[in-house]
């Protein structure tokens, strides 16, 4: 599964919080989504990389529950808006958050973590690395353009 994170308009994201609850809606609005999308800048692809960011950034587990708030928002933290794949939104304030917890994260740090987290299992660090520098810089410009994120894994 191939994870993407937009920063989503506020029609955009009227359009999603109504839907949820009627998966054929949401992946519609999903599917018109990713077909308009137009702005690098407000988005970002992480490939398969989310699977071991998330696990850094919260208990080591897949679980959208496990680790604190702001840092388990980050990837799979928030609302979950389908019940067969990953759509995922996070309020513009909790952006904010996401985006001030992420900053002072340094390579020691997600490598520390990195090394706890995946204990053995043969990942790659720099991928993984690189796919979370460009996820923190996502969050910083959705924080600063008020925005919500929506994360899809597909």
């Amino acid at each position: 599964m191939l994870g993407v994170h937009f920063a989503i308009t506020e029609d955009q994201e009227r359009s999603l919080l109504a839907a949820d609850g009627d998966d054929d809606a949401v992946a519609e609005i999903l599917e018109e989504l990713e077909e308009s999308w137009d702005d690098d800048q407000l988005k970002v692809d992480t490939d398969k990389a989310w699977i071991p960011i998330h696990r850094c950034l919260t208990d080591g587990t897949l679980d959208p529950d496990g680790g604190a708030y702001p840092l388990s928002h980050a990837v799979l933290g928030g609302r979950h808006l389908h019940e067969e794949f990953y759509v995922v939104y996070v309020a513009a304030a909790e952006v904010r958050d996401v985006a001030e917890a992420l900053r002072p994260l340094d390579e020691d740090w997600f490598r520390d973590r990195f090394a706890d987290a995946l204990r053995g299992e043969d990942d790659d660090f720099e991928y993984t690395w690189t796919n979370y520098v460009d996820l923190r810089g996502f969050y910083d410009r959705a924080a600063a353009s008020g925005r919500a994120v929506l994360f899809t894994a597909t």
